[in-house]
């Protein structure tokens, strides 16, 4: 029965394994609450870093010319690659991500390891920590010279298009749509890592750097990255403070439904094998009484 129950539910491990990475967040959130903000605001330096790199790469290529051709394509594609290893970088320093965390949490409250006003505790401080990082090189940004020329404009031109889905249904639905892609790309490349079938860091590395590229290159929304890159242009060009928020919301939400619902949940109930279990025993038990 273990052969057939590992090829009818292949993915009992990535649940193993995100049921014992939400035991520990939950204990950190709790018992050492600062110890856990500490690791979020990492992952959201590490974001304004690399967001940072990406724009400057798509300025420098912007205003580059092969004869008539612009090679701002090229530019797009190359921040799109540079941006990918920020989620490296995050899983490998065990910071906290507020967008994984969302299909961590769904995973737990599913297999009931974690109560709904836990699973909120743990996303709320998550986001706390990620703005906290962000905030801390928004504000050394704000005192350099980073964030201007090309790389400013590119930054701004960026903030511009995601306020400007919040002037119609139609942009909001755009918004949504984009959010809930982002983060079932960046939660893919995390089942393949919890799965236990990649076990290379190279095969791991090439997951989150292919997943981060597509929602970079594609124009996908990611909550975090959106704050983040918020609170830099907010610090050091100004910014409208309600439509910001708007868009983060929107994002929060559409995260929410990608990587939460659709690779959380779903995962979670397709590798529930409560129900097949209860089946056989109940057939088992009838066979014998025959």
């Amino acid at each position: 029965m273990p052969a057939e129950q590992d090829a009818l539910f292949p993915g009992k491990q990535f649940i193993s394994t995100v049921l014992e990475a939400l035991e520990t967040k939950t204990r950190m959130t709790g018992a050492i609450a600062h110890r856990y903000l500490m690791r979020a605001a990492m992952a959201g330096m590490i974001v304004a870093v690399f967001y940072i790199v990406n724009y400057a790469i798509v300025g420098i290529f912007s205003g580059l010319h092969v004869g008539e051709t612009s090679l701002a394509g090229i530019g797009k594609m190359l921040g799109a690659l540079a941006f990918g290893p920020a989620l490296v970088f995050i899983y490998y320093t065990k910071s906290e991500l507020l967008t994984s965390n969302m299909m961590v949490v769904v995973i737990g409250y599913y297999y009931k390891r974690i109560s709904a006003w836990r699973t909120l505790r743990v996303l709320f401080m998550c986001l706390a920590g990620n703005f906290m990082g962000g905030l801390v090189f928004a504000v050394m940004y704000h005192f350099s010279s980073l964030v201007e020329g090309p790389t400013g404009e590119q930054a701004l031109h960026s903030v511009e298009a995601k306020l400007g889905y919040l002037s119609s249904a139609s942009g909001i639905g755009d918004l949504f749509v984009r959010a809930i892609l982002c983060n079932f790309m960046i939660n893919l490349a995390m089942l393949l890592i919890y799965n236990g079938f990649i076990r290379e860091d190279w095969s791991k590395i090439f997951s989150m750097i292919m997943a981060v590229f597509v929602f970079a290159f594609l124009g996908f929304e990611h909550s975090v990255a959106n704050t983040v890159l918020f609170t830099v242009i907010g610090l050091t060009h100004g910014i409208d403070v309600l439509p910001a928020l708007g868009n983060v919301a929107v994002a929060l939400l559409g995260n929410f439904v990608g990587g939460g619902l659709l690779i959380g949940g779903y995962y979670a109930y397709a590798n529930d094998d409560s129900r097949w279990l209860g089946r056989q025993l109940h057939k088992d038990e009838v066979q014998a009484g025959e």
